[in-house]
């Protein structure tokens, strides 16, 4: 008896070892950063760097701006694309994208807002940001007519700067403003077919000092989403993945991680 019962406590520890070997070998998930209007994939830099540095694998994709439906489809592609668990990370109108990104994907664990719209159905980016006073967006654009009526937007470069990206130094506000991409009107304004954050984990991060999307607007979505965790950065603006890159990465690694 006392010799299989070292047997049977022998095996149970190896079991344990190797169950937690496993767990300690299992991969990440793949993160897939999507940047929304009036910025493109290199917003994402610094945060791309982190994220690489702790052992994640990472997708920037390119955002067409274009339409949510449309634009959620070109990222459903990548995701489907990829094996493994995905974290999906939307800033600004890429909240919308990958809300509805998400839908149908059985591999996407976690969606993480970062100064991100997160759309019940039936909203769109036009009518949350003026939900709640704040946002100054609207006299900093210039428009550029598209064949077939819709129009482009952009953010005009001289108030770029304390438009979106307040606390970014001076010369980096310029370059952004420089390789901005423009929005369609009627992406902003299209209504979103699902909300996915019902259904799984969500993550926001937001400043204070935005004036795309007023802060109140922020916490509202927070809220409603019932936000697994929300990081509110005093004074950070629109553009926070390029203030501050370490708070944004922190956040989406406890999402990646699942807490």
């Amino acid at each position: 008896m006392r010799f299989s019962s070292l047997l049977l406590s022998a095996a149970l520890l190896l079991s344990g070892s190797a169950l937690a070997q496993t767990q300690a070998t299992s991969p990440k998930p793949v993160i897939v950063l999507v940047h929304g209007a009036f910025a493109e994939s290199s917003s994402w830099d610094s945060v791309i760097a982190r994220l690489e540095k702790d052992g994640y694998t990472v997708i920037a994709a390119a955002n067409p701006l274009r339409g949510v439906a449309s634009d959620a489809a070109a990222v459903s592609g990548i995701v489907k694309s990829i094996k493994g668990s995905v974290v999906l990370v939307g800033h600004s109108y890429g909240g919308p994208v990958i809300t509805e990104a998400a839908d149908g994907n059985a591999n996407v664990k976690a969606l993480v807002y970062v100064a991100g719209f997160a759309p019940e159905t039936g909203e769109s980016s036009l009518t949350l940001s003026s939900k709640f006073p704040g946002s100054t967006l609207g006299d900093s654009l210039k428009t550029i007519a598209l064949p077939g009526g819709d129009e482009d937007l952009y953010i005009r470069p001289e108030k770029f700067h304390a438009q979106f990206a307040a606390d970014v130094p001076e010369a980096r506000a310029a370059a952004m403003a420089a390789t901005q991409r423009p929005v369609t009107l009627s992406a902003l304004g299209e209504p979103s077919r699902v909300a996915s954050w019902k259904a799984l984990p969500s993550y926001m991060i937001y400043g204070t000092a935005d004036r795309n999307i007023p802060a109140s607007v922020m916490k509202f979505m927070a809220e409603r989403a019932h936000a697994r965790k929300v990081v509110v950065v005093e004074g950070a603006s629109h553009a926070v993945m390029v203030s501050h890159p370490g708070e944004v990465t922190a956040l989406i690694e406890i999402a990646a991680s699942g807490k």
